[in-house]
């Protein structure tokens, strides 16, 4: 009853900040693969909560990583209203001229995002963007077969005990940042030497990975085919749901602090109906129950109060100052760093394997990936409902 009078406030509240002149009934959302809450055991559906409340369709469309996303407004064709890359690549949509400024008197709930999260190195002058989660990432490890003695450093993926039962990032910006922490270099290094550097310690520790991966690691730590894995913390507090004997670690050396936020990009063709979607899901009743299904950590401290009370105040999902102190944030690195790095990723994926086979292996992962998308949903609304009937039982 208390979300859904929430809701219902919510949308009175926002009713009268919604631009009466949209130059159309219906925006384009491109964001990440289950980034919003949908509906699923309980939780707003934000999509169909936005379009009651303003009349305007949403077409939402996914991608998976801010690369994809990059190439896809790079090469045209297609026109989007919303987008939610993280903070580097943003930076490197400013540098490019890519996205339209925002007029914020059509987003006064701005006026609850946290100073932390303006004046930001991505978008100094809070010119283009507007903070939608943040998080961290960290080791995720199964305490009923790691030593604890071993936790505590990045060298826990290079750890030989464990071998064959560690898995590792699959995109090249995390697997070097990764590398980059280990070797004592900032994340956003562009020196060429320590990228070889890197990519070499990357080599090394091939022969005891169970494999690289994204969405995979969901299965594979769950069901403990593997036991060591770096990942967000926002997808570790679901998994732990799924498997309790998992735990988190904020490795000595430091680890990436993110921050992913909403913007519009140059040739967006509702511009208003785009900065009311943003301003929908900077409401503190929206957010926080938008992020308590997703899990990732609001930008918003008033969210706070629409949220489980528990999330709210885990110091996975929001660490101590002490703890952040060491992480770093990613920019935008040049183009040519950029490129040193793709080649150097291809290098450390194809080292020791056949170049051919490794390509026929990579057309047969992105053939199975919409099975994996589906099964991942199906299991995450297991997670939410078990976790719905876990909070019944303790009000009861």
């Amino acid at each position: 009853m208390k979300r859904l009078c929430t809701i219902l406030l919510a949308l009175a509240l926002l009713l009268p900040v919604i631009p009466a002149r949209a130059a159309s009934n219906e925006i384009t959302v491109y964001n990440w693969g289950q980034y919003i809450s949908d509906g699923s055991d309980g939780y707003l559906d934000v999509i169909a909560a936005f379009e009651e409340a303003t009349g305007i369709h949403v077409n939402y469309l996914t991608y998976d990583s801010n690369e994809s996303l990059y190439t896809k407004l790079k090469t045209g064709g297609s026109t989007y209203d919303v987008i939610i890359p993280s903070d580097y690549m943003i930076g490197r949509l400013i540098e490019e001229d890519m996205l339209l400024e925002l007029n914020f008197d059509n987003i006064p709930n701005y006026q609850y995002v946290d100073e932390a999260f303006r004046n930001t190195a991505y978008d100094p002058e809070n010119r283009y963007s507007v903070p939608y989660t943040w998080g961290t990432v960290g080791i995720i490890y199964n305490t009923k077969y790691v030593d604890e003695a071993d936790v505590g450093s990045w060298d826990l993926l290079w750890n030989s005990k464990y071998a064959g039962k560690i898995l590792m990032f699959d995109n090249n910006r995390d697997a070097f940042a990764i590398a980059e922490a280990l070797l004592g270099y900032s994340l956003n290094t562009t020196d060429e030497a320590t990228l070889r550097q890197c990519a070499q310690k990357l080599v090394e520790q091939k022969p005891i990975l169970q494999g690289h991966v994204m969405d995979q690691i969901y299965a594979r730590m769950e069901r403990e085919e593997a036991w060591i894995a770096p990942y967000y913390a926002g997808d570790y507090l679901y998994m732990v749901e799924e498997n309790p004997a998992l735990a988190f670690n904020f490795p000595e050396e430091g680890f990436n602090i993110f921050i992913d936020a909403m913007c519009i990009p140059k040739g967006a063709a509702n511009k208003e109906g785009a900065e009311a979607f943003i301003n929908f899901l900077c409401s503190p009743e929206i957010c926080g129950q938008n992020l308590e299904y997703l899990g990732y950590s609001s930008p918003l401290s008033a969210a706070k109060d629409y949220m489980d009370p528990e999330l709210a105040q885990d110091p996975i999902a929001y660490p101590s100052d002490e703890t952040l102190a060491r992480g770093e944030s990613f920019s935008a690195l040049p183009t040519e760093t950029s490129q040193l790095m793709d080649s150097l990723w291809l290098q450390v994926k194809t080292a020791g394997s056949d170049v051919t086979a490794y390509l026929i292996a990579a057309a047969v992962l992105v053939a199975a990936a919409a099975a994996l998308t589906l099964g991942l949903k199906l299991r995450r609304r297991r997670r939410l409902a078990q976790r719905g009937i876990s909070r019944r039982m303790n009000q009861a």
